[in-house]
């Protein structure tokens, strides 16, 4: 009996094909080309991506094919992503700026069969030879130099003569087929490759649509490569703005709000440091940006007054929602900056965590006891009374099921996570990991049955109306002979300061006998003030609340280290280190 043949077919490039049926006509793409704009229509992003997956597929990638794509923002972005997904292969995504080794070991791990990438990553491959030895099939976004290979005109003038100019017809993929493997930032910890099934992308797709209300004919500016692939399936048009993704925090904001006033956009997605220095631009401006209706901000913990900031630039109608989720489960819940501003800001400043809302639908929250040992199957023991702190934990379809090494092998959560007879059947050989895997497996997901439990590595707590209170991450909990310190509640007490732009709390020692030390980075505008006296206000902050008052350690530092993805998470391991260098008097590390 032919089990799969009485399966649904998903496919991720079905929804752009959708999309081209109903608005054939309607903008894809917007870039800034001179001084003016270049677009693609539905239809020209469909015929393209046609064409690519015809070529694509003469080249050798097909279904299954693990194909490492590495391309900046751009209409070739996301034609060959999603010709990739129409021949049924594998897209590798990975963020370049989490370094030259890290990015080595990560993609040599994947053992890819293709590569399809601008000049400068191809350098990376052919001066990395023994980590890209399964390569067979490379194709260069733009001028190919002695490494041979094919170039997009090429795989166009082949899938011409392929398919004379028919539409590709899209690969039959199930629900459980591989559909793209995408890294994490390695924010507390090596990056760790998630592997992202169709049903997953379809459960997104749709819960972000339903969720935000989200309508075709929608306008997005998209500061984020990966969120960007979204807008092609829910019917948006993307802009792709004028900005290193790397470097949010560093943002031109004239080019962002030139690129928002130019097209009227609708909808955008932005990190809170984006936000940060776009909402700054404005306020000092006195601009507006009235065609702004939805604003999404991920990546970490928006502060409110980031929020009352930017929220100025918009209509009364406008909403900037704070969705809480990670690569591996998004989106778990989210709340919006009004509900946030007139009812839990207040709280967050009095250190009880920051709100991220209540779950979506389709998401099961549970908060379970602290613990950093695997939990090998699901039981209501584990879970909490409402109101406790402990670890987040969830189910739904949008939860991804399986990590793939890394590179990494001893890191915890970094290796294959095997997935029974789906792993078997999905053309993804996991069996060499099968060994090493095992306690991975257990401390990132627990089983509940047929069903998978996400153990998000954040802490927080749920409240009597059902919203979710995020406390930190597990990982940087400190704990000292007085109790256990949590990062956010810790903080929000601080960063009402004047003077400071962010704190960071870390612990100096092994659990449970740690010192709480408390870093600080200050505003530009005071970072001249008086250092002695600063110390003896944030004593004198600390004393007056029952979170702080054990904290007695506090240090200035110029710049903290942050995630390449957003530049808003904290590398608290790193300011750790650098805080024991500080309180034993040696050289201080910079960043």
């Amino acid at each position: 009996m032919n089990l799969s043949a009485s399966m649904p077919i998903l496919n991720v490039s079905s929804h752009l094909a959708q999309a081209t049926k109903a608005n054939p006509d309607q903008p894809a793409i917007i870039w800034r080309r001179g001084h003016g704009y270049a677009r693609w229509s539905f239809s020209e992003l469909n015929h393209e991506v046609d064409a690519l997956a015809h070529g694509l597929a003469a080249a050798g990638v097909s279904r299954g094919t693990r194909t490492i794509l590495m391309a900046r923002p751009s209409a070739e972005f996301f034609a060959l992503t999603f010709a990739l997904y129409r021949v049924g292969a594998v897209p590798v995504l990975v963020d370049p700026g989490m370094g030259r080794r890290r990015m080595v070991q990560c993609l040599a791990a994947i053992h890819a069969e293709a590569f399809v990438g601008i000049p400068l990553a191809h350098v990376l491959r052919i001066t990395n030879p023994v980590a890209f030895r399964s390569v067979r099939t490379a194709v260069t976004i733009g001028r190919r130099l002695a490494w041979g290979g094919h170039t997009l005109d090429s795989l166009r003038a082949m899938g011409g003569r392929a398919g004379r100019g028919a539409p590709f017809e899209t690969t039959d993929t199930q629900p459980d087929d591989p559909a793209a493997i995408i890294f994490t930032t390695g924010s507390t910890g090596p990056p760790k490759a998630v592997l992202f099934q169709h049903r997953t992308f379809d459960a997104q797709v749709r819960m972000l649509r339903e969720h935000f209300g989200i309508r075709p004919g929608e306008i997005d500016l998209p500061t984020f490569p990966l969120f960007a692939l979204f807008d092609p399936a829910l019917g948006m048009t993307a802009v792709i703005p004028e900005m290193d993704p790397t470097r949010p925090a560093r943002v031109d904001p004239t080019k962002i709000i030139r690129a928002i006033c130019d097209n009227n956009v609708t909808h955008m997605f932005g990190s809170p440091a984006l936000l940060n220095r776009v909402g700054r631009f404005g306020e000092a401006m006195g601009l507006k940006l009235p065609s702004l209706r939805r604003i999404i901000s991920a990546g970490a913990a928006v502060p409110p007054d980031v929020l009352k900031r930017f929220a100025a630039l918009l209509d009364d109608s406008a909403r900037i929602h704070t969705p809480y989720g990670a690569t591996e489960a998004l989106p778990v819940a989210s709340i919006d900056h009004r509900e946030i501003l007139d009812d839990t800001a207040s709280r967050t400043a009095d250190g009880e965590g920051t709100c991220v809302g209540r779950p979506l639908p389709d998401a099961t929250v549970r908060v379970i006891r602290i613990t950093d040992d695997p939990i090998p199957a699901w039981d209501e023991s584990l879970v909490l009374p409402q109101g406790q702190i402990g670890e987040f934990v969830v189910k739904g379809p949008m939860v991804t099921r399986a990590y793939l090494s890394s590179g990494e092998e001893h890191a915890p959560g970094a290796t294959a996570l095997h997935t029974g007879a789906t792993a078997s059947s999905n053309g993804l050989n996991q069996s060499s990991h099968s060994d090493s895997s095992t306690r991975a497996n257990q401390l990132a997901k627990i089983p509940d049955g047929g069903d998978l439990w996400h153990r998000m590595g954040d802490v927080g707590w749920i409240d009597e109306r059902g919203r979710l209170w995020f406390c930190g991450r597990k990982s940087h909990r400190v704990e000292t002979a007085e109790g256990i310190l949590f990062t956010e509640p810790v903080e929000a007490i601080f960063n009402q300061h004047p003077a400071v732009f962010r704190s960071a709390l870390v612990g100096i020692g092994k659990r449970p006998h740690q010192r709480p030390v408390v870093c600080f980075e200050l505003e530009e505008s005071h970072r001249d003030t008086d250092r002695p006296k600063l110390i003896r206000e944030l004593n004198e902050l600390a004393a007056r609340h029952d979170s702080t008052r054990t904290i007695h350690t506090f240090l200035i530092n110029t710049r903290f280290p942050v995630d390449i993805r957003h530049n808003s998470k904290i590398f608290r391991e790193k300011l750790a280190v650098w805080a024991a260098e500080r309180l034993r008097k040696k050289p201080c590390r910079r960043w």
